[in-house]
């Protein structure tokens, strides 16, 4: 089906999403940090069809800084993004969109709602 980038830190959330996301029958590229996230969704030749990002990861390259690189990379300025984050405030998700998110998700997340918006994201 489709290739999804997976950029999440925390070790039980990327297992989850890994899992959900390959009992559908997608391909799943991951990494855990920014510079890894920009290594695989624009190094490779290859866009992602879709990016699931942590708005919150290690290293100098948070989810907002990623969600802007990729949306001005001209391979991935077109690929749905869809940030993953605990931050619940509102101008957290108005800077989440703002830097490229095509939505934002809180954690903890309902898998059934997840796997819905991925599935009406890739068409």
């Amino acid at each position: 089906m489709a290739r999804i980038l997976v950029v999440e830190d925390d070790v039980d959330v990327h297992a989850l999403l890994q899992m959900l996301l390959e009992d559908a029958g997608h391909t799943v590229w991951a990494c855990t940090d920014g510079a890894g996230a920009l290594a695989l969704a624009t190094g490779t030749g290859t866009a992602p069809d879709l990016v699931l990002l942590d708005g919150a990861l290690p290293g100098e390259l948070d989810g907002l800084d990623v969600a802007a690189a990729l949306r001005g990379h001209p391979l991935t300025a077109q690929v749905p993004i869809v940030m993953l984050t605990a931050r619940s405030r509102a101008a957290d998700e108005q800077a989440g969109l703002a830097a490229g998110a095509t939505e934002y998700v809180l954690k903890p997340f309902d898998t059934e709602e997840l796997l819905g918006r991925v599935s009406a994201l890739l068409g």
